[in-house]
């Protein structure tokens, strides 16, 4: 095994976080100070956005066959797949009811008093683009991509993660017979896009200070005003329920939740940015798989949690809709609250690839309870884009901590590595390098240059890709 000397500290300046935090901060204070040129800074964050989606795909795909090539049974895949939906069901139901519940005490929407019949839903069509809510039958049906290529060119997850599992569940029973050759292609073909997203992540700050700055300056001072208790409430409610998942993890797994954080703490600080979670996928499954879970639970978990397991959002949506009924002065029943948070957990479901999907889930609900009018809705269109942050960050914690749950659960998290790494005493390797960590076919690479045959004495102790010390 390659054994690599001890990483020299990096200078702050070269810290992908503090590049990150400099670019928010930057992106704040040119959309206060200069809102009109701030319109134009909007392409730097889309296009940042753009380059990182155009690899999800790829990305979720090669994982998710080199993991399943490991389990190889499809009922081990059904198990991890069950626990993985129970769990979802369960954080999400938490998630609305504790909306619920701070919704009913903070009473946000209370005194504004706001007339229906006087807001212009057309704005409201505008943003959800005439879409609706897929139906169970339509949702499921949904799933099965028309064409694997259609799969990959609408970067739909879940059509992809379908494919992606029965291919791999297939190269693992020829894998059997026959040389894994295959295997070792895609294994290959993995760390290339693993590197292409190290060269993308090059471009993270002017990212974020692009997508920071176009919504300051078009969200930010006034929204916040009129809207500032939603706000609040929302984020307290979000913290509240980060608190509570981050003990119940802790008792399961055994993870530190603010550990995990500063260990992923550019990711998250991209994601609040930039205010979207697939901008970070490809860097967050490859910390997770260096964190100890194993790369067949991960593959599996973030991509279906990016569909099932929306918290944030379920916060948003169960406060937004007594944050409306207060405002337009009806007081909602148990019995109306009680269907709020069952048409929701359904709902909150088919929300992923929906233009306006919050929006349409908001309309879809008043409209089944009928206690307000589903103009209300168009409230919320200042607000929304201020809650991105908390939905998106809240959202992106939660999947990855249901990862250690579902790992620890099957046996499928290797706890030593995993404490040994959030707490910094292992180094990860670079998992992208394939002469420092070559498969079966990787002969032909030559010894690097700066390999180190013996570890010297007192050299910092490194883990590679695979979860093997190297001392």
């Amino acid at each position: 095994m390659t054994t690599t000397e001890a990483p020299k500290k990096k200078r702050w300046y070269r810290s992908l976080f503090v590049q990150v935090l400099i670019g928010i901060a930057a992106g704040i204070a040119t959309g206060i100070f200069f809102p009109g040129f701030s319109d134009h800074l909007a392409p730097l964050g889309q296009g940042f956005i753009k380059l990182i989606k155009m690899l999800v795909s790829p990305l979720i795909f090669l994982v998710v066959v080199t993991g399943i090539a490991k389990v190889g049974s499809m009922a081990a895949l059904g198990k991890i797949g069950a626990k993985a939906l129970l769990w979802f069901t369960v954080c999400t139901t938490f998630a609305l009811a504790l909306g619920l519940v701070v919704g009913n005490v903070v009473r946000p929407g209370e005194g504004l008093n706001i007339d229906p019949s006087t807001l212009d839903a057309s704005a409201l069509d505008e943003k959800t683009h005439g879409e609706t809510l897929p139906g169970g039958v339509d949702f499921v049906m949904n799933i099965i991509p028309t064409s694997v290529v259609d799969a990959f060119a609408k970067n739909n997850l879940l059509q992809v993660l379908l494919f992606a599992v029965l291919f791999g569940v297939a190269l693992a029973a020829i894998s059997e017979k026959v040389q894994p050759v295959l295997l070792e292609v895609i294994d290959q073909a993995m760390h290339v896009i693993f590197r292409i997203v190290s060269y993308i992540m090059y471009l993270a700050p002017i990212g974020a200070f692009g997508a920071m700055a176009f919504t300051v300056g078009n969200y930010g001072a006034d929204s916040l005003k009129s809207f500032g208790m939603l706000v609040l409430a929302c984020y307290g409610a979000a913290v509240v329920f980060i608190l509570i998942l981050a003990v119940a993890v802790r008792l399961i797994t055994g993870v530190s939740t603010w550990k995990f954080l500063k260990y992923c703490r550019e990711e998250f600080m991209l994601a609040l940015g930039t205010g979207s979670s697939e901008a970070v996928m490809p860097s967050i499954i490859k910390k997770l798989d260096a964190a100890g879970c194993d790369r067949s639970v991960v593959g599996l978990v973030i991509p279906t949690g990016y569909s099932f397991n929306l918290d944030g959002a379920a916060i948003y949506l169960s406060l937004s809709m007594m944050f409306l009924a207060q405002a337009v002065g009806v007081d909602l029943s148990m019995g109306q609250q009680i269907t709020i948070m069952g048409i929701l957990i359904l709902s909150s479901k088919g929300m992923a690839g929906v233009p306006g999907s919050a929006f349409v889930a908001l309309s879809a609900t008043a409209a089944a309870v009928g206690a307000f009018p589903v103009a209300a809705v168009a409230l919320l269109l200042g607000a929304d884009r201020l809650m991105d942050s908390m939905r998106v960050a809240t959202n992106l914690l939660g999947n990855c901590l249901a990862t250690f749950v579902i790992a620890r659960w099957e046996g499928l998290l290797d706890t030593e590595k995993m404490k040994a790494v959030l707490e910094g005493t292992l180094v990860v390797d670079d998992p992208d390098d394939v002469r420092a960590h070559p498969g079966h076919g990787a002969a032909a690479f030559p010894p690097r240059a700066d390999a180190v045959a013996p570890a010297a004495a007192g050299a910092e102790t490194t883990v590679d890709a695979e979860g093997a010390k190297n001392v």
